[in-house]
């Protein structure tokens, strides 16, 4: 499938300015030739070529629309590394793993402060089509951990962080997550425990999405993390080795990934 990025809408296609560009001068595709576009919205439209001048348009043969995507909804919040290079990997893999939401969130400790948020949605969207994505990851501009915070859910919000000395559950808890979720509660000795529970919230209103934050390289501070715990987010383990940040939001990515698929 040769998929290319467009808008349709009304029965029409229009392909995508820079698609335009590659079709023509560095695919060097021909008149006619069979080709998909997107709008990465769930939308998929099908049809041949057709040159005018200089534009390239769509014969169109078929469109489907509200095609399915992935069950659960992953949004990571994951704070940007000084080298770029790195984030752009993560944006690129966690893409392919089928993310919906990305945000770029500025720590105590973030050592990055610019970042070129248009370029990442280019690679993202480049990543989209190169796994064959009918949606593509919304990802939003670096945003205060104050100001992110305030919109989470803590029934289906996580974050993973290094603090050894704080309860941390174990990732594999969340196999079943959403359609159960954790509650802490009193067992027996009076201890704190970590048990399977229906959710409470309205199962109608985004009843599939779940949120991990993901720290910079020196982690949150310790304030962060009493902010999250005051807020009722917990805290997943993401195993005994100290992982850098993007691997750290791979690791996650990959892991909702293969719920999907086993």
């Amino acid at each position: 499938m040769k998929l290319f990025f467009g808008n349709i809408e009304n029965g029409k296609v229009e392909i995508n300015d820079e698609e335009q560009q590659h079709i023509v001068k560095v695919l060097r595709m021909r008149e006619g030739e069979e080709i998909f576009v997107t709008d990465g919205k769930g939308n998929l439209a099908k049809g041949n070529l057709v040159f005018e001048g200089k534009k390239v348009s769509l014969d169109v043969s078929e469109i489907q629309e509200n095609l399915p995507d992935f069950p659960t909804k992953l949004h990571i919040a994951i704070a940007p590394t000084k080298n770029i290079d790195r984030i752009e990997f993560f944006v690129e893999k966690a893409t392919e793993m089928g993310i919906s939401e990305i945000t770029l969130i500025q720590t105590e400790k973030t050592e990055r402060k610019n970042l070129n948020i248009e370029k990442l949605r280019k690679q993202s969207v480049a990543a989209s089509k190169q796994s064959l994505r009918f949606y593509f990851p919304i990802i939003h501009d670096l945003t205060k951990f104050s100001d992110f915070i305030k919109t989470l859910n803590p029934e289906t919000s996580f974050v993973a962080h290094c603090n050894e000395n704080l309860q941390r559950i174990d990732l594999k808890m969340l196999r079943n997550f959403p359609n159960k979720i954790l509650n802490q509660e009193k067992g027996v000795g009076n201890d704190d425990v970590m048990v399977l529970r229906e959710p409470q919230h309205d199962k109608t209103k985004n009843p599939n999405e779940i949120t991990f934050l993901i720290g910079p390289e020196g982690d949150f501070s310790d304030k962060e993390i009493q902010l999250l715990a005051d807020k009722g987010i917990k805290a997943v383990s993401l195993g005994n080795q100290r992982l850098r940040t993007e691997t750290a939001g791979i690791f996650v990515a990959a892991w909702n990934y293969f719920q999907t698929i086993s």
